[in-house]
This record gives structure tokens, sequence and C-alpha cells, in this order.
């Protein structure tokens, strides 16, 4: 297990470098630059440009950038932003609370939902109800997440007056009821996927088990198909989606950035997007680092779950 997980973590490190090389030229070579948002009123000389450049290092050579921005990285120094003046991580720590809360619940309804869904489909196949529950994931899957938000906001907010049309809480009012009632709109709107997503997978990881011969068996002699279902059938149908959990993390911070710029909500998506449009590297570059690490970690969990479920993958 020692070696699994040493093998996983120097991968996870290699692929860390790899995308923060990726996203450093991407930034630094796309039109505009940081620059840009300096010049933009036309009230700066090119001396006053040339000598913000100095200050924040832009008039090195893009390779120096690059190794200065990792070292500091490297020793907890992610940069200050251009906008706020304040510490990347700082402006990071501010907003991943929302992020983590809003895919938390939405990981957690969809788990629910989904493992339910599925399972009851596995368990009355070729049914009605798993003709309908298969149309219905279709269409999930196929449904723009920023398209249904808006459809969400329209009928809930703006024609039935049901849920608050976006922010994290009403102004004056932080209660933990009112954050639960700001909540229920972009958590829906996020699970929405997963849900589907979920089902798939249960259904046909339940379809697999409920065909061993120890399910078959503990049928023979005469248990309740209740205790099949839930200490048989159901934990060894968990296993695979333990690795769908951890590879789901891309898709939910995707998700996550759609459904928050959507509802106003304070997270990172929307810090993301806002950072993007102000031309704010050190921010854009600490959210994108910081995402990789969450992706990474999430499937490293998930590797290191399913070898302690299955010894012959920490052997292999």
């Amino acid at each position: 297990m020692g070696a699994f997980l040493l093998r996983r973590l120097l991968q996870s490190l290699g692929l860390l470098l790899i995308v923060s090389v990726i996203g450093f030229a991407i930034l630094h070579l796309a039109p505009g630059g940081p620059l840009s948002q300096f010049a933009a009123g036309g009230e700066m000389t090119q001396a006053d440009l040339d000598r913000i450049a100095e200050q924040l290092g832009l008039n090195r050579p893009l390779p120096i950038q690059y190794l200065e921005w990792l070292w500091r990285m490297v020793r907890g120094d992610w940069g200050v932003s251009f906008r706020d003046q304040q510490p990347v991580l700082h402006i990071i720590g501010s907003h991943i609370g929302a992020t983590l809360e809003l895919m938390l619940t939405s990981t957690l309804l969809a788990m629910l939902i989904g493992a339910w869904v599925g399972i009851l489909g596995a368990i009355k196949r070729y049914s009605l109800f798993d003709g309908l529950a298969t149309i219905g994931a279709m269409i999930a899957l196929s449904i723009p997440t920023f398209w249904f938000g808006l459809v969400v906001i329209y009928v809930f907010s703006v024609g039935l007056g049901w849920l608050p049309a976006g922010n994290r809480y009403t102004i004056g009012d932080g209660s933990f009821l009112n954050q639960l009632h700001h909540l229920i709109g972009p958590c829906i709107v996020l699970a929405l996927v997963s849900t589907a997503v979920w089902s798939r997978y249960m259904r046909s990881s339940m379809l697999e088990v409920i065909n061993q011969d120890y399910v078959r068996t503990a049928r023979a002699k005469g248990l309740p198909e209740r205790t099949i279902l839930l200490r048989h059938s159901f934990r060894n149908a968990l296993l695979p989606m333990i690795t769908i959990t951890g590879l789901h993390v891309p898709t939910l911070l995707s998700g996550a950035l759609v459904t928050e710029t959507v509802f106003t909500w304070p997270g990172m998506g929307r810090l993301f997007l806002d950072s993007i449009s102000y031309r704010d590297y050190p921010v854009v570059m600490g959210i994108l680092m910081f995402t990789a690490v969450l992706v990474l970690l999430g499937s490293l969990i998930a590797d290191l779950l399913y070898g302690v479920a299955d010894p012959r993958i920490a052997r292999g």
C-alpha cells in the first residue's frame, strides 16, 4: 500500500507541474495581458505602464516569470491580486467555503436520489419506472446547466416567488434557514447532472452484482430480499462508485462555475470568471492550481479507498 500511495503522489505532482506550465503560458500569451486593465482608461503614459511592469515583474522573460512564481508558490506565497492588492490565498480562502458548501450539498443530494433511482431501476429492470428513469437521465445529461438555472430562477423565483433569485443569503439576515433557502436553487441545478450520472452507474453496478452466484445462493438459503439487497448487493455495488465519486470532481467544479455565475453565488467559480475578465493573473493561477489540487486529491482518495477495498489494485 505504501508503494501504491507513493506512486500516486509522484504522478499527481507531475500532473500539477504540467498544469502549472500550460496554465501560466496560456494566460501570459493571451492577447491583452495584465497591463491592459491599467491602460484601459487612457490616463497612463507608457512610462507609467513600464514602471508598473517593473514593479510586478512583467518585463522579465516568461520562463523567468514562471520559475519565480513557482518558487514563491512552493514556499506558500501565491502572490498578490492585481485588483484588490490582497494575498491570493486570502481571496481564495474567503470564497472556497461557499463553493464547498454548494458542491457537498449537491453531491449528497445527487448520491441519495441517484442511488435510489439506480437501485430501483436495476431491481425493476425494463419496467415503466426503469424506462422513465433512463429517459429522465438522458434529458438531464442533455440540458445545459446555465439554461436550467435560468429556468429555475424564472419559474420558482420570478414566477412563483418560492426561492431567492441569487446570492448566498439576504443582506441583514444571515441565519441558517435563510442561507438554506438560498441554497435550494443552485443545489438543485448543480445536482441535476450528477444525479443522472449516479443513477446510470448505480443501475449498471447493481445489475452486475445481483446476477452473481453469491446473491443467488443467498436467495436459495431463504434470506429475506431486503437483507440480500442491503447486506450483499448494495455494499458490493458501491465499490465502483468510489472511483466515480473521485473522478466526478472536475464535473462538479465546472458545473459550480456556471451555477455560481447564474445565481451570483459568491464562490470560486464566480471569482474565477471575474478574475479572468479583469486580467487578475495571480488569482486566476491560484484558482487554477487550487482546483487542480482538489481534482487530483479526489482521484487520489478514490484510488486509495479502492485499494483498501480491493487489495489487488494496491499490489498491481
